[in-house]
């Protein structure tokens, strides 16, 4: 790993903005560092000074170092490696939420490597809670896929959808070797309406062999429903190993909504 091109504040310390209260000494520790990461004095994957040259660049105490590090890690800024060091984290790739995003788009416009693997193509009864979802009768036929995408080789998003064939029937004749079921769906059915919910949860067994994550491992698992002229078109659930990945948006509100 590369090291940092720039080193600490002198022992004053990062300084504090006159029209603000002084901050704690271990909150100007964490200022320092999250400014020299924002700044790309320090990139994901450098190693910090230790905390003894901290406390020396600082003149603070051990202690108040180590918490402000503890607290960088706990917030996702740094990566602390026993009898190794501390590191810049990784930043957590993130997804939007507002509207239907291609996952390998995602990855490959960071410059990664996409898989994804389909592990199940069928017809089958849905489940009750699958025939409430796409407002079908009990035990309705349904299309059901399970796929896994990874980045760089490593799981990131357990695909597990279902869709109803009044409105897709070719569905479930497609080639998924070739094109994705988010894809096709995309380019064949037009989403009038999408309902999107985001829930945190321990993973099942199946759900954790199949991301490669402990079973004690929270997950971020976003829900999805679409419709297109008021049909329900597709229910499907993606998980997310919460240590590999995040969701969010960013967006502008329309006139109409800025002046309600």
């Amino acid at each position: 790993m590369s090291t940092p091109r720039a080193k600490p504040a002198a022992a004053s310390g990062p300084a504090v903005a006159s029209s603000a209260a002084p901050l704690a000494r271990y909150e100007q520790v964490k200022t320092y560092i999250r400014e020299a990461i924002e700044a790309g004095t320090w990139r994901p994957g450098d190693r910090i000074p230790s905390e003894i040259d901290l406390v020396t660049s600082f003149g603070m105490s051990r202690m108040t170092i180590n918490r402000a590090l503890r607290e960088l890690t706990h917030e996702g800024w740094l990566t602390r490696m026993s009898g190794v060091g501390t590191f810049v984290a990784e930043a957590k790739p993130q997804s939007t939420l507002l509207m239907i995003a291609h996952i390998g788009d995602e990855i490959r416009a960071r410059g990664h490597e996409y898989t994804y693997e389909t592990l199940l193509t069928q017809r089958e009864a849905a489940p009750l809670v699958v025939s409430n979802a796409l407002g079908l009768p009990q035990g309705a036929s349904v299309f059901h896929v399970i796929c896994v995408h990874r980045e760089n080789g490593l799981p990131v998003q357990l695909e597990d959808r279902y869709v109803n064939p009044a409105v897709a029937p070719d569905f479930i004749a497609q080639d998924f070797a070739t094109i994705r079921p988010s894809e096709y769906l995309f380019a064949t059915v037009p989403a009038h309406e999408i309902e999107h919910v985001v829930d945190a949860a321990l993973p099942s067994r199946s759900e954790a062999e199949l991301l490669q994550v402990p079973a004690s491992e929270p997950c971020l698992t976003l829900v999805r429903r679409t419709w297109t002229h008021g049909v329900a078109v597709t229910f499907a659930r993606f998980v997310h190993p919460g240590s590999r990945y995040r969701l969010g948006c960013r967006f502008t509100p329309d006139i109409a909504q800025r002046q309600s």
